[in-house]
């Protein structure tokens, strides 16, 4: 027996190891496993601000597959497990009415995150708690991150997290994202829900007799069919019917054409019985129910005030200042003055540094490399075109700057509040502010991200007339050419009439969607809602995020497309090159100056062409009269090119609003991107006529050319603002409306451009 008990003690001793080593490995394993996390929320609930907060620089912006809307993925460590996180778009439900909420659903459809944290705005518990229920009813495994805690409790909010957490039957963690409180306990409890075995359980929510009769009969004839199953829940499908959501309609047809014909018969003929016994559709029904579910949450303690509910809040009280009918407009101008005065005064020293710094580059390439090919292209090509591009990156920095201390702190919103007044006279709906502020309303935006944020507006002539004219915002690209032009011939006013040109834009954008709501796109105008949320003080690493994000786009720009473009544009201004007879034509003419001198005075010039100061005054002499020769020739050089030609072709005509053949050059390169006006002028002005041994700034070589003065620059102004878009954003209006609109989009706008710059130049020349 003691024997067999030994035996027992090993054979059991050995079976724990076992089941140690066993534990230790599937800890280890899960331990190693990265988890898929979406942050969730609806618009201003601080969504970004914690995913900054938890990803800093380890993270990225790329676009949903097929659709320009932001995709942000991040990822960071915590106690030893690698989280990858995505920040979905803002979304207040999940039924496909804008493209916010397509992207968000389908990405939880598509992608199945681990776990879904739920941001809800502790200060708005009731209305974010909406979009929670349709999290509940898909099923998805879900943590509620409760944040802005502190302004809750700065209302006289108290909320019971730990009963609402009962209640709802999920995680509930408070937080304050701004500052990083309670993010760790939120992390927790994702990485708690992400390994348990909890699958995707929608939640049952009643909505009357009436509906859940039919919501039944639904649900059954899709489990039957496997009818969407692969992706969705059957009540979530069913529900999803009920709702008459286009792109789940869309699917179903897909699907099963047959069975879908039926679902829909079925939802019409109970919104039929609906209509006729209580005047409601079944959409109204269900957001009516789900309300209820959140107030009978809500009313069993999970929220209590402490002071009156009816009082002024701190934004409240702002408001009545700031968007105010009579002073809300002037604050508004005032900052936007304010914001580009911030940013020519402090950007002056960094962009005169950045010159200097292209200019030194220039001056070695001119030094290292042998005259021939290779040295014109790096020099006029890449030094004088992509660096006239990123000498302005300090500005842009600063601009984004301001602009983000605007957007996060809540103000750009009042904006798009107080403009919709002034967009209804025009034809427009007040969702059309935001698309005008993203594509550079404020100059810095994208008319890309601006004409895919039209998506959001429900009347589609109102809709295309914002598409069409958004490009007439000073977008990011077109800020350094008017910057250029600006700061070199009215360098003593240049925030005002940076100003004064934006100011300009919106009035030009706003009487073209007058007109093309009076001819080709009349129609009645929709009613406009929106959110005010409430205002924050901006965190430093979010700004610092937000502007480098922006900044860095940019200088991606600028050294890819800008740097094919402009070393594409240099070999179309240096082939095919003077003819053989007129070069030998020039070559004998420096041969002739040349002889006329005296062999020490050639020699002396050889020895110390770079140094002028030591010259004497007849080798002085000779070497300027090489330079007369050697500028005409570069001349007729660029001249006879590709571009030239080009240039020269159209010079007849462009005559009339002051643009010589150089300047058409650069004005053609913009139909590809703005940026590059900069680049071609800067590629122009180094192979062309001017002397630029003194390496100065391309504004400064402008102003020494007799082809320029203030008319000509303010009448190219005018040009820039509104001709054609680039030809990412023409794509990008084809996508969305049509290629019609797209190529009419161009023509309507390249010739009101340049009949309004002929009209100002002939006018300024009229003036004197």
């Amino acid at each position: 027996m003691a024997v067999v008990a030994v035996l027992y003690q090993i054979v059991t001793a050995e079976k724990q190891t076992n089941n140690n080593i066993t534990t230790s490995v599937i800890s280890k394993q899960m331990s190693d496993k990265s988890i898929t996390v979406a942050l969730a929320g609806n618009p201003n609930a601080g969504k970004t601000t914690l995913f900054n907060k938890l990803t800093g620089a380890r993270q990225h912006v790329g676009n949903y597959p097929g659709i320009t809307v932001d995709h942000k993925e991040g990822y960071f460590n915590h106690d030893g497990r690698e989280i990858v996180i995505t920040d979905l778009p803002g979304t207040y439900s999940l039924t496909a009415y804008s493209v916010e909420e397509i992207v968000s659903r389908d990405f939880l459809t598509t992608q199945r995150p681990d776990v879904v944290i739920n941001i809800v705005d502790a200060s708005n518990l009731e209305r974010n708690l909406y979009l929670t229920t349709q999290f509940l009813e898909m099923g998805v495994p879900l943590v509620i991150a409760l944040n802005m805690m502190d302004v809750a409790k700065d209302r006289g909010i108290e909320i019971k997290f730990a009963k609402l957490a009962e209640l709802l039957g999920i995680p509930v963690v408070p937080i304050i994202a701004r500052s990083g409180k309670g993010t760790d306990e939120l992390i927790r409890q994702a990485i708690r829900i992400a390994d348990s075995d909890k699958k995707w359980i929608p939640r049952d929510i009643s909505y009357g007799e009436d509906l859940d009769e039919v919501l039944m009969e639904i649900i059954a004839a899709i489990e039957k069919a496997s009818f969407l199953t692969e992706r969705y829940h059957a009540r979530f499908t069913a529900i999803k019917y009920l709702e008459h959501d286009d792109q789940m309609l869309t699917k179903g047809q897909e699907a099963d054409q047959e069975l879908a014909r039926q679902l829909e018969q079925t939802v019409g003929t109970i919104s039929d019985h609906l209509l006729k016994t209580m005047d409601v559709y079944p959409e109204a029904i269900i957001a009516d129910h789900r309300y209820g579910f959140i107030k009978s949450i809500i009313r069993q303690g999970v929220m209590t005030h402490k002071f009156d509910t009816d009082r002024l809040y701190t934004s409240d009280k702002i408001d009545k200042v700031l968007t105010n009918r009579l002073l809300g407009p002037l604050v508004m101008l005032g900052i936007l003055f304010g914001l580009y005065q911030f940013t020519f005064s402090w950007s002056e020293l960094p962009v005169a540094w950045m010159e200097g710094l292209f200019s030194w580059l220039g001056a070695i390439v001119e030094t290292t490399l042998p005259d021939g090919m290779l040295k014109s292209m790096v020099i006029s090509g890449v030094i004088d075109g992509v660096g006239g591009v990123l000498g302005f990156v300090p500005l842009i920095m600063f601009m984004f700057f301001g602009i983000a201390i605007l957007e996060d702190s809540g103000y750009l919103a009042r904006v798009a509040f107080m403009m919709d007044r002034v967009f209804r006279m025009f034809g427009l709906h007040g969702s059309s502010v935001m698309p005008f502020i993203v594509s550079g309303g404020i100059a810095g935006g994208c008319a890309v991200p601006g004409v895919m944020a039209t998506r959001t507006l429900r009347s589609p002539k109102e809709r295309m007339a914002t598409l069409l004219t958004v490009p007439f915002m000073n977008c990011g690209a077109k800020v350094p050419v008017l910057v250029l032009l600006i700061g070199a011939f009215f360098a003593d006013h240049k925030a005002l009439y940076m100003f004064l040109f934006t100011m300009l834009a919106w009035l030009v954008a706003l009487f073209a969607a007058k007109f093309l709501r009076m001819t080709v796109l009349k129609g009645e105008a929709t009613p406009f809602v929106m959110e005010l949320p409430p205002y924050r003080f901006p965190t430093l690493r979010g700004l610092i995020i937000h502007t480098w994000e922006r900044t860095w786009q940019y200088i991606k720009k600028a050294g890819t497309v800008i740097l094919g473009i402009s070393i594409l544009l240099w070999a179309l201004m240096t082939f095919p090159g003077l003819p053989q007879s007129e070069q030998d034509t020039f070559n004998a003419a420096r041969n002739t100056i040349t002889n006329s001198y005296s062999e020490a005075v050639q020699r002396e010039v050889m020895d110390f062409n770079d140094n002028t100061d030591v010259l004497s005054e007849k080798a002085l002499e000779l070497k300027n009269r090489l330079k007369e020769i050697e500028q005409e020739e570069s001349g007729l050089t660029l001249r006879n090119s590709v571009a030239g030609r080009i240039g020269s072709f159209f010079e007849p005509v462009s005559v009339y609003a002051g643009f010589d053949w150089k300047t058409n050059i650069a004005m053609l390169g913009g139909f590809a991107a703005k940026e590059v006006i900069i680049s071609t002028l800067g590629t122009v002005y180094s192979m062309g006529d001017i002397d630029v041994d003194d390496a100065d700034s391309l504004g400064k070589r402008l102003v020494k050319d007799p082809s320029w003065n203030s008319v000509v620059a303010v009448s190219a102004l005018i040009f820039i603002m509104f001709y054609a878009p680039c030809f990412v954003t023409v794509v990008c209006i084809a996508k969305e409306a049509s290629w019609k609109w797209a190529f009419f989009s161009m023509a309507f706008n390249t010739t009101f451009a340049f009949f309004a710059s002929v009209l100002v130049f002939q006018i300024g020349n009229l003036l004197g």
